[in-house]
């Protein structure tokens, strides 16, 4: 952070102030044309700009509603590399860079908080920006455990802010349409959601420990996680796959998309399945999460959610397509849905519209736009705290029962297992000291 630089922007403005000029200055001074001008614009600072962060970024950038004034990552090279888009988007070198987000946080003129560090660190940043008051648009997975996110559910409900789930989908037109078709009975009675996802892959080389490359604070990349030395392999997309990092396929590594399009389709975004039960294969390298598997999740409606791999789903449901996605199931027909289109039986519900009086949905075609326009007015977004917490306890759910290989019954209330000591035990991990979901002060001075 260029501390100096905040500071005199205090000092400049407080000096204004007593010498008896306006401080709004008009936006014909200061807007470009046909945009806002700063004085109506969205600051947002960014965390985490690895692959994920960075395209997140980019998005905001491109809006004019919106203006990024500060950066943090633990990576200086990743730092610098936003910084020159930024920088170039602005026109100007004011944007700030951190390493440390705590000093980020403190900032009184950030409005919302972009946030891509990854579940094992999201749910410590996101408690701690919603206690600073931040709209946060936070990228998915929710946390790294049940326990965490239902911490992020309670504190972001108690801050008030608007919290956007990146649970892209949910702005999609093929994702909305199909949700809207069995909404209202197009396929009649819904009966079961099969998922296809991201799964397997062939072993990994052996990891290397190597010496931390300069400007990376490694520990900081850590965090809660436990201490290991590091090697290039393990910071690369490798650690969706590490369970001290992630929780593989079933979250990060696409899953939760998908457990979130069928939360939306069963109209079951306020509850959870009653039972859990589910087979599958580990990896056996240096990641150890789920490769493999074939997980059944059963609702109170009797609706299921059969959520696999994709060549798991390919055998069992021919009627998948390419790619990760949903097959709704119904009486009398189904939907094949991805980010790439939709299938239909019968072919004729291609062509069916949703009147007026019918059930409709929230409506989004712009994830971040939706995101800005409820920081603006207050309206309602479109994937809020309450949707993300519950499809990350389903995704839990799934790899616990994986592991212990047996039925998990929920008791939806409180969001535990019934009668399974060892299971519950599975929502929560230590976490490394000093992190907790009460986030430490920062020290003095950053490295």
């Amino acid at each position: 952070m260029d501390a100096q630089r905040t500071n005199r922007r205090g000092f400049l403005k407080g000096t204004i102030a007593a010498m008896g000029f306006p401080t709004i200055i008009p936006a014909s001074a200061l807007g470009a044309a046909g945009a806002p001008p700063p004085s109506d614009r969205i600051t947002l600072g960014v965390i985490g700009v690895g692959r994920q962060g960075t395209g997140d970024m980019r998005g905001f950038l491109q809006r004019d509603d919106t203006r990024v004034v500060a950066i943090c990552d633990v990576q200086e090279t990743a730092r610098q590399a936003a910084k020159q888009l930024v920088d170039a988007r602005n026109g100007d070198k004011a944007c700030d860079l951190y390493h440390d987000f705590r000093e980020l946080l403190e900032r009184k003129d950030i409005d919302a908080i972009l946030m891509a560090p990854g579940e094992r660190w999201t749910p410590i940043m996101g408690i701690a920006a919603a206690r600073h008051g931040k709209h946060i648009y936070y990228e998915k997975p929710c946390a790294l455990t049940g326990e965490g996110a239902k911490a992020v559910r309670d504190v972001v409900k108690k801050s008030g802010i608007v919290f956007q789930f990146g649970a892209q989908q949910r702005s999609s037109f093929y994702f909305r349409n199909a949700c809207e078709m069995v909404r209202n009975g197009r396929i009649g009675q819904l009966k079961t959601i099969a998922i296809g996802s991201s799964g397997g892959g062939g072993r990994q080389q052996q990891e290397i420990p190597e010496p931390v490359p300069p400007g990376f604070d490694w520990d900081m990349w850590l965090g809660p996680a436990p201490y290991v030395p590091y090697s290039k392999l393990r910071t690369s997309v490798i650690w969706l796959r590490i369970s001290d990092y992630g929780l593989g396929n079933l979250a990060g590594g696409w899953g939760i998309h998908d457990i979130d399009i069928a939360q939306w389709v069963n109209n079951a975004d306020n509850t959870l399945p009653v039972t859990t039960e589910g087979t599958g294969t580990l990896y056996d390298d240096i990641r150890d999460t789920i490769a493999n598997y074939d997980i059944e999740h059963t609702y109170a409606n009797g609706v299921k959610i059969n959520f696999m791999d994709g060549a798991a789903a390919h055998r069992k449901y021919p009627q998948f397509g390419p790619g990760n996605s949903d097959l709704l199931i119904g009486t009398e027909g189904w939907i094949w849905v991805s980010r790439q289109g939709m299938k239909t039986y019968p072919e004729s519900l291609m062509k069916t519209t949703i009147g007026p009086n019918e059930i409709h949905v929230i409506r989004s075609s712009d994830h971040r736009g939706n995101f800005i326009n409820a920081i603006r007015t207050g309206e309602p977004n479109v994937s809020p705290v309450d949707i993300a917490w519950r499809a990350e306890m389903i995704c839990q759910a799934g790899d616990i029962a994986v592991r212990l290989k047996r039925k998990l019954n929920w008791d939806i209330e409180k969001a535990v297992f019934i009668d399974d000591e060892q299971a519950n035990k599975r929502l929560s991990k230590p976490m490394r000291s000093p992190w907790r979901f009460e986030v430490p002060d920062a020290p003095e001075k950053s490295v």
